[in-house]
């Protein structure tokens, strides 16, 4: 039997995203279905370095910054986590080419200065290069790594990311110059925190579950460490070192936690959240 602590509440869902492909900016929703795997649809695809078999993500911004200037979008609703419903990238320039058309693997070419092919296919060992900045507190400084991904997968360490806005409002006292917005972190729930509960909450919730809505239960594994890819420019946010940094000097990198899925569901926004255990 579940005693009153277990069923504290946390808040409610306020934001909903998914990236069809990795490392370009994604589609916000209002409702979305979470699979074993993750949410459906989202790290559907990657665009890979044809001659290394590299995937590619902003991790090395050097290299690969240039995929946070496309927009990837889901044409139909995705039936299942492959290509069985096609998207569409939109690229720096306002044009549009779905996934399939030779094209737009010639177009991300020329973009990014490098022969890349989009695939939904997930290279078997597959790795990414991460570019370690010089922000002291880091576990490597000024080196590339090449980092493995879950087997079968395009994410970086767990099918699902949360994070809270206590965390963004935390973030936001240490720093107020810093536009800490939700892109930034590209995460996939964003809860909008009990407006008691301040600070970096989720620290707390490593190793506990919790209920979204009526059917969704998520079990949060680790803290969410971050990269470089949060000082990064995208629309009018402005390239700003100082984000990193903070979380780096606060919270030892990290921003919201990563989770995996004890029993799938469909999660909207609005759905309230509490511990299930």
């Amino acid at each position: 039997m579940m005693t009153e602590s277990q069923h504290t509440g946390i808040g409610t869902i306020a934001a909903i995203w998914r990236y069809p492909v990795k490392s370009m900016m994604g589609e916000e929703m209002t409702a979305a279905d979470i699979t074993a795997r993750g949410m459906l649809g989202d790290r559907a695809y990657a665009v890979i370095d044809s001659l290394t078999g590299t995937v590619a993500s902003a991790k090395h911004p050097r290299k690969w910054g240039r995929l946070f200037d496309c927009r990837a979008q889901w044409t139909l609703a995705p039936l299942q986590n492959d290509a069985s419903a096609p998207i569409r990238v939109m690229l720096p320039d306002g044009r549009t080419i779905s996934a399939g058309n030779a094209e737009l693997d010639a177009q991300l070419s020329l973009l990014l200065g490098r022969d890349v092919h989009l695939t939904s296919v997930t290279p078997a060992g597959a790795t990414l290069e991460q570019y370690w900045t010089d922000i002291p507190g880091q576990a490597r400084q000024n080196e590339v790594t090449h980092e493995t991904m879950p087997e079968g997968t395009f994410f970086d360490g767990a099918p699902i990311h949360v994070m809270t806005t206590a965390t963004l409002d935390a973030l936001r006292r240490e720093y107020p110059a810093g536009r800490f917005e939700i892109r930034r972190f590209r995460p996939n729930l964003v809860i909008a925190s009990q407006t008691e509960k301040t600070g970096f909450i989720e620290n707390a919730w490593v190793g506990r579950t919790v209920t979204i809505g009526n059917d969704l239960i998520l079990k949060i594994t680790g803290p969410c460490a971050r990269c470089v890819m949060t000082t990064l420019p995208q629309g009018d946010l402005p390239e700003d070192p100082g984000i990193l940094r903070t979380a780096v000097k606060h919270n030892q990198s990290a921003v919201g936690v990563y989770a995996t899925v004890a029993r799938p569901g469909r999660v909207r926004r609005g759905d309230q959240v509490v511990f299930a255990s």
